[in-house]
C-alpha cells in the first residue's frame, strides 16, 4: 500500500483491531477466546476458526498461542467420527455443517505459520474422513440442512456454495488433489433448472448468464441470489477460473453501485446477500420478519468479516485497486459502534441501507478479518490462499 494518505487510518485501525483481539483472547470458558468482548463470551467454533486467519497474519505470539489453544481444545472435543462441535469447549453442541471444514482450514494455516507440519495429525485425519462421509451421493460434494452453516437464521439447503468452497480449500491444503478435482468439476457444472432434467444429470453451482455461483442448489431447485462469502471463497480456492474471477468481482462492484443509487446500500462494501429476500418472495420465511428484514442480518446486512474475504478475493482476481478501495471503506465501517465511547466498534454487522451498527461491538472475527484484509493489501496478495491457484497477472 503506497498511498501514505491512506496508510495512516489503516494503521490506526490495525492497532485498534489488535487491541480487540488481545482483549478477547481469553474468556470465561476454559480461558478460550471470546466471540465478542461483551455480547458473546462463548467460544464459537466457526467464528474463531475464521478469526484464525487474522490472528495468524498478525504475527502476535499471544494470538498465535490462542489459536493453538482453540485447535487443541477442538481436537480434544472432536466426536469419535471426526465432527467438530459448534462451541469449542462443549462436545455435546453438534450439528453444524461448516465447523469441521473450517477447523481443517485453520489447522492447515496454523501449520504453515508455525512450521509444525504434523500438528494434530490424528484430528486432521478424522476430520477429513468425516467430510468424506458427509457426501450423501458419495461424490465428494456435501449437502446441508437449513441454518446449519454461519447463517443460523437463513435457509440454505442442499449443496451450499460456502460449505463446499471451504471443503475444496481443505482438500487442496491437505493434498487430496483427486477429491479436490472431482469437487471442483462438480461445482463448475450448471445448476439444473429444467422440470425434467436428463437422467443422472448431476447438478452443479454455476448459473447461466451470471459470473457468480449459486447460493445453493439441489436437483431442479436452486437459489441464484449472490453470496459474497461463498463466492469470495470460490475465487480464493481456485474454483473460479481467473477470467471468471475478474468478471465476478467487477459484477459485484456494478451491482453494489446500482444498490447505492437505489438507496438500498449506504457503504461501498458488498452486503451479505444480493438481492435481499422480501416478504413477497417465494424464499421468504415468516421468521425473517424478526431476524432478517431486507438489508439486515443474513438478509443483506454488511458483515466486516465477509468484507475481509472480499478484499482478498479482489487481490486473487488481480484487481488490487478494487481491494484497496474496499479496505478504505472497511476502515470507515469498523469505526461504527453501538457504544459511542468506542473509537472503533468492530461491530458484528451493519444495516445495509444506512450503515448503522446493529450487532455486537468488538466482535472477534470483525477485528481479525480486518487485520487479515490489511495484511493482504499491504503484501499485494491473498495471504495463505495464494498457493491454491495460479497467480493472476498484476493489474
Amino acid at each position: 500500500m503506497r498511498n501514505t494518505n491512506l496508510y495512516a487510518p489503516v494503521e490506526e485501525a490495525k492497532q485498534a483491531a489488535l487491541e480487540v483481539l488481545l482483549h478477547n483472547s481469553r474468556g470465561p470458558y476454559q480461558s478460550l477466546p471470546r466471540t465478542a468482548a461483551w455480547g458473546y463470551p462463548e467460544p464459537y467454533t466457526r467464528d474463531l476458526m475464521i478469526s484464525a486467519l487474522g490472528m495468524l497474519a498478525s504475527g502476535n505470539e499471544q494470538l498465535v498461542s490462542a489459536v493453538r489453544r482453540v485447535l487443541e481444545t477442538l481436537a480434544a472435543n472432536q466426536t469419535a467420527h471426526g465432527h467438530m462441535p459448534s462451541l469449542v469447549h462443549d462436545p455435546t453442541d453438534l450439528g453444524a455443517s461448516d465447523t469441521t471444514p473450517l477447523f481443517l482450514m485453520a489447522l492447515a494455516f496454523f501449520r504453515r505459520v508455525t512450521g509444525e507440519k504434523h500438528f494434530l495429525e490424528q484430528a486432521a485425519r478424522k476430520a477429513l474422513t468425516w467430510m468424506e462421509y458427509q457426501s450423501a451421493s458419495d461424490e465428494v460434494i456435501v449437502p446441508q440442512l437449513p441454518t446449519t452453516d454461519w447463517r443460523d437464521e437463513q435457509w440454505v439447503l442442499g449443496y451450499g456454495l460456502f460449505v463446499n468452497a471451504a471443503l475444496l480449500i481443505c482438500l487442496r491444503l491437505f493434498g487430496q488433489h483427486e477429491r479436490a478435482q472431482r469437487l471442483h468439476d462438480r461445482m463448475n457444472r450448471r445448476a439444473n433448472r429444467e422440470a425434467h432434467p436428463p437422467y443422472h444429470s448431476h447438478e452443479g453451482l454455476t448459473l447461466a448468464g451470471k459470473p457468480y455461483y449459486a447460493l445453493w442448489t439441489y436437483k431442479i431447485y436452486c437459489s441464484d441470489r449472490f453470496d459474497p462469502l461463498g463466492n469470495s471463497l470460490a475465487v480464493l480456492s481456485g474454483l473460479a477460473a481467473r477470467s471468471r474471477a475478474v468478471r465476478l468481482i467487477r459484477w459485484v462492484e456494478r451491482e453494489c453501485e446500482a444498490l447505492r443509487q437505489q438507496g438500498e446500500l449506504a457503504l461501498e462494501l458488498p452486503p451479505a446477500l444480493v438481492p435481499y429476500i422480501r416478504p413477497a418472495d417465494a424464499d421468504w420465511m415468516p421468521r425473517y420478519e424478526q431476524f432478517g428484514r431486507p438489508g439486515e442480518y443474513h438478509n443483506g446486512g454488511i458483515w466486516p468479516f465477509i468484507c475481509g474475504f472480499y478484499v482478498a478475493a479482489a487481490l486473487a482476481a488481480g484487481l488490487p485497486r478494487v481491494a484497496q478501495k474496499a479496505l478504505v471503506a472497511l476502515t470507515d465501517a469498523v469505526r461504527a459502534a453501538r457504544d459511542r465511547s468506542l473509537a472503533f466498534g468492530f461491530n458484528e454487522w451493519l444495516r445495509a441501507q444506512d450503515g448503522r451498527p446493529r450487532g455486537q461491538d468488538w466482535q472477534t472475527w470483525s477485528a481479525a478479518m480486518y487485520l487479515y484484509a490489511a495484511a493482504c493489501v499491504e503484501q499485494g496478495r491473498a495471504l495463505f490462499f495464494d498457493a491454491l491457484r495460479d497467480q493472476p497477472p498484476q493489474q
